[in-house]
């Protein structure tokens, strides 16, 4: 997305004025309202959604029709349809954007503000997602029956973190592809209030809110080194997109049918992802079956324009409009460009035909969230502000933070103990010390209030001296240093919160380098030097550690992310002990010089010239690894013991040295898709050894050599989440973690999904505690057989030629022919 520039008042029709300011006519008044709407089918409840959307559409001429093509739609006044604003944001919580209208005070002036999902990702605990969704849709609600929000929201992120360089990282779950899947559903489920993921119109009429899967796809790069992910073009195997880039997707649309798609700026494979048919038509919609409710595609902000004025894939705006309506976008969404969709048609780039069906996408999506029902037959319509920033969503807020902060080093200091301020003074120092928005990370909203450390320490009593910190690369100044040296001169401890923000890492900004800021480093040596107990809380994504890690100077560290509203709260929570950290690296933290070994326009996962390899999947010298984080107590793994009475087919455990054949195991599957078939369950008992009641992220990992070579270092396969496990053998826990077919197979190169008989190793833990072998045994299983591009890639929609005329007579475009 892109929230510059955002709104242009040129050639706007005055009923969409109104969304300038943030003011919604709607809903339409299906009641009171027109008869050209009161009559029409689309106000029939009992009719089915596809029926009603077609019946608002088949009303329009084509000037209404072409004005709600955009995202900024002008609706009809000769209709009843109110103006719509298409662009709403949420990602982690209510936040700013065109369709969003936060009040100056008072009601409807803010919304819970939660940490940023590469944090809360990191509790690796699925309920806390559903939750946090469950109270930004409850909250989107509220906000759009008061008239300050539409019903769609152009949220979640899900692209795989790959490259830590990336400016965004931080809006998504982090780098593995099944925990991001895990997390979307979840995510889903709570957005759209689908229980089990999957709309049905009779068990449950209306959607809460229409959600949308970004950036569709392989989008991962901003600006860097010349390449702008305006025009940037993404080649990688079949293999690559199928393994990597595109499961997540694969979730939102095959398995919970999300209401919306967004097509990204890059291209893939040399065809703009929202002009491309392959990836709309072929994969996302026949291949994936993402079509049960007519849903719909939104470009990214100006991705459109981006078709002509960067990709230079056509060599008019009105060609680029037309290919992407045809290719499969239904909605363009603009950041102060503007869309040719009047050329476009009057052009003959597209047929009304295509544009009916792109308006009927739209308009059922609508229908489903309830948009032309009266209130009192629709239960979201009650949600008020009574439901904003609740006490409850405040505690999981607080919460999620605290959940997800990780414990990367600790020397036994923490948690550490104030005596209630007695006889201690703590330097506070560092440029989130008095942290305000820079908590809150990119694409957020007003939050009701924003608790930093210094307010947290002046809650528990605590007696500090405060000094401010750089956040930047410039040479460390007096104004830095001589402050933060006498206040640690004074301290009995030193707390530092530094590293990075959003000046730093943002959209349209990716990094260059993964060190820590030489001037904060230089300042961390100097006050941690001083021989006072010394801790390090790191805001922002990941940084190279290792000098930190190395200096025993340095007495602990924790990761804090962008911890949101409470976010200073939830650092004292756990340099206290209050709440005794179990959060885990949702990425792989990098050694510096990795920025020198790859560029960030290589899109192989795989090692090869030029790549060290990707991701924990294929990286192995990492400063810490995926899965990463210390906790304050010792926790041990078993499998448990009289495990070896297990069936081999459907509800079968995984034993040591068990044998398990693949066709039986397929033959008990009921599953459609037989990717999502159980596969046996990974039985553990988990132990606290120590003295402190915790909570335990089990993580489980999968080794083979099964299938054919690289053979990846080893792969998250299932993971849970055990709360306050209790000190003492007799209050072990145990879990029976669930595994998927679909998780224990494997991609080929033509991105097949094949599960392969051989000897697997679970590895549990990080680093691994626990080793459990077993056998696959039976004939290799084609699990999904993937669809392949046409030869060539070759396109029928020709870029610059309308769709009439001799144009047709011309040979078809044919793409770049490109080796991997």
């Amino acid at each position: 997305m892109f929230l510059s520039g955002i709104l242009s008042a040129a050639a706007v029709l005055p009923a969409a004025l109104a969304l300038q300011s943030g003011v919604y006519l709607h809903y339409p008044d299906c009641v009171n309202g027109p008869e050209l709407l009161t009559s029409n089918l689309v106000c029939d409840a009992s009719a089915t959604p596809a029926a009603r959307a077609a019946a608002i559409i088949g009303a329009m001429n084509i000037t209404e029709k072409l004005a709600n093509l955009i995202d900024r739609s002008n609706g009809s006044v000769r209709l009843g349809l109110p103006a719509y604003e298409w662009w709403q944001e949420a990602l982690h919580g209510v936040a700013n954007s065109p369709g969003v209208n936060f009040s100056n005070s008072g009601a409807f002036s803010y919304a819970t503000s939660f940490p940023v999902p590469l944090l809360f990702s990191a509790a690796f605990d699925d309920k806390l997602v559903l939750d946090i969704a469950t109270v930004i849709s409850t909250e989107a609600r509220a906000f759009s029956n008061a008239e300050r929000t539409g019903l769609d929201f152009f949220t979640p992120n899900i692209n795989p973190y790959k490259d830590p360089r990336w400016g965004r990282g931080l809006e998504t779950p982090g780098e593995d592809p099944l925990r991001i899947q895990n997390y979307v559903k979840q995510l889903l489920i709570g957005l759209e209030d689908t229980d089990d993921g999957a709309f049905n119109v009779t068990a449950k009429p209306f959607k809460k809110m229409i959600a949308t899967c970004k950036h569709f796809a392989a989008y991962d790069m901003e600006d860097w080194n010349g390449d702008v992910r305006y025009g940037f073009d993404a080649f990688m195997t079949s293999q690559d997109l199928a393994e990597y880039y595109l499961p997540p997707f694969q979730t939102c649309a095959r398995d919970q049918n999300v209401g919306s798609v967004m097509c990204s700026y890059n291209a893939v494979n040399g065809v703009p992802s929202c002009a491309n048919e392959y990836l709309m038509q072929t994969i996302l919609r026949e291949h994936w079956g993402w079509t049960t409710d007519n849903n719909y595609v939104t470009s990214d902000c100006n991705a459109i324009d981006n078709i002509y004025a960067n990709h230079e894939y056509t060599t008019s705006a009105a060609a680029a409009e037309g290919v992407a309506l045809t290719a499969g976008c239904d909605n363009s969404c603009e950041a102060g460009s503007h869309t040719n969709v009047t050329g476009a048609f009057y052009g003959g780039f597209v047929t009304e035909d295509v544009i009916d069906r792109a308006l009927r996408r739209q308009y059922e999506a609508l229908v489903i969230a309830g948009y032309f029902d009266t209130a009192a037959s629709n239960p979201y319509r009650a949600i008020g502000w009574d439901e904003v920033n609740t006490p409850s969503s405040q505690t999981l807020a607080r919460d999620a933070a605290t959940m997800g902060m990780t414990l990367l080093k600790n020397g036994g200091l923490l948690p550490y103990s104030f005596a209630n301020g007695t006889n201690c003074t703590v330097a506070m120092i560092g440029m989130w010390a008095n942290g305000t928005t820079q908590m809150q990370g990119n694409y957020a909203g007003v939050a009701p209030y924003l608790h930093s450390p210094l307010y947290a320490a002046e809650q528990l009593g605590i007696n500090y001296i405060y000094a401010n910190g750089p956040i930047n690369e410039s040479t460390p100044t007096g104004n830095w240093t001589t402050a933060a040296i006498t206040a640690a001169e004074q301290a009995d401890i030193v707390l530092y919160f530094g590293g990075i923000d959003n000046t730093i890492e943002a959209e349209s900004m990716d990094r260059y380098q993964i060190a820590w800021p030489e001037s904060q480093q230089a300042l961390i040596a100097s006050i941690c030097g001083l021989g006072k107990p010394c801790a390090i809380v790191q805001l922002g994504s990941m940084l190279d550690d290792t000098p930190l890690l190395k200096n025993d100077n340095v007495s602990a560290i924790i990761w804090a992310g962008y911890p949101g509203q409470d976010g200073g709260v939830a650092a004292f929570d756990i340099i206290t002990g209050a709440v005794a950290p179990a959060g885990r690296l949702p990425v792989t933290m990098y050694p510096a010089d990795y920025v020198n070994q790859v560029p960030m326009t290589n899109m192989s996962l795989r090692p090869g010239p030029g790549n060290p390899g990707r991701t924990y999947k294929w990286y192995d010298d990492a400063v810490l690894p995926y899965g990463f984080g210390l906790s304050y107590t010792d926790f041990k793994i078993s499998f448990p013991h009289g495990a070896s009475s297990y069936r081999h087919g459907a509800g079968s455990t995984l034993t040591q040295g068990g044998s398990y054949n693949i066709q039986t195991l397929l033959s008990a599957c009921t599953a459609e898709h037989p990717d999502l078939c159980a596969g046996p369950s990974l039985p553990i008992t988990v132990t606290n050894a120590g003295h402190t009641t915790s909570d335990f992220v089990a993580l489980a990992f999968a080794h083979s050599t099964a299938g054919p070579k690289p053979y990846p270092i080893k792969s998250l396969i299932t993971y849970t989440r055990m709360s306050q496990v209790a000190p003492g053998g007799r209050n072990a826990q145990t879990a029976n973690l669930p595994t998927t077919l679909g998780a224990l197979a494997r991609r080929d190169l033509n991105g097949d999904l094949i599960l392969h008989p051989g000897q697997y190793e679970m590895l549990v833990d990080v680093p691994t505690q626990a080793t459990l072998s077993f056998h696959l045994t039976g004939q290799a299983a084609k699990l999904e057989a993937w669809p392949q591009p046409l030869a060539d890639q070759q396109y029928n929609a020709v870029k610059d030629c309308p769709l009439v005329g001799a144009c047709h007579d011309q040979p078809i475009i044919k793409r770049e022919a490109r080796t991997f």
